[in-house]
């Protein structure tokens, strides 16, 4: 049976951003025994959460979950609730609070799909919170300083009990990712 790696990416982003086809060639390369899932998730949580779900649901045998920004929120709750282990590459701890500021009309520049994000949504995000993850020695948080979207003293103190790489500089895409995904493979145990 082999093993799969679930790569969830972020926020009006998709599979073909720069860590998902980064990670993509690293298995290609050094681990091409290792199935790599990586969905288009739906823009709207309620529905992304859904997918997300219904993959894991559907998987056989061994897989962990790597994702970045609010692909790092979904990471957690695969990691509370199907006992896996994930990597959280500079996560959105609180998307209700942060995504707050883009409500409205959204465009995703990966695949052109069009959409409203509204207050519903936000109400969506925290019913999904896992609020007090009993999962923390099952993730290792990844974390760049210099991340401009996202406060990353949200993502210490949120994964504190967690295996911790803090940063210094960096950014929201988490610069030098390619150096990390052969170590994410073995933390993950796949």
């Amino acid at each position: 049976m082999a093993a799969t790696l679930l790569y969830l990416h972020g926020f009006n982003s998709s599979p073909r951003s720069i860590k998902a086809r980064l990670m993509g060639e690293h298995l290609a390369r050094h681990r091409p025994d290792i199935r790599l899932v990586c969905p288009q998730l739906a823009a709207t949580p309620a529905a992304a959460w859904s997918q997300i779900a219904a993959i894991c649901d559907g998987l056989d045998g061994p897989f962990g979950v790597a994702g970045s920004s609010l692909g790092g929120f979904w990471a957690t709750r695969v990691a509370e609730l199907y006992g896996v282990r994930a990597v959280v590459i500079n996560p959105a701890v609180n998307p209700h609070i942060l995504l707050g500021d883009w409500l409205g009309e959204q465009l995703n520049p990966y695949t052109g799909e069009r959409y409203v994000l509204t207050s519903g949504h936000m109400a969506e995000l925290a019913a999904l919170r896992v609020d007090a993850p009993s999962c923390l020695e099952r993730i290792w948080l990844l974390q760049q300083q210099g991340d401009e979207v996202l406060d990353y003293r949200e993502a210490l103190d949120y994964y504190r009990f967690a295996r911790v790489c803090i940063q210094k500089g960096g950014d929201h895409s988490f610069i030098g990712f390619e150096h990390y995904c052969a170590q994410i493979i073995r933390f993950l145990q796949l």
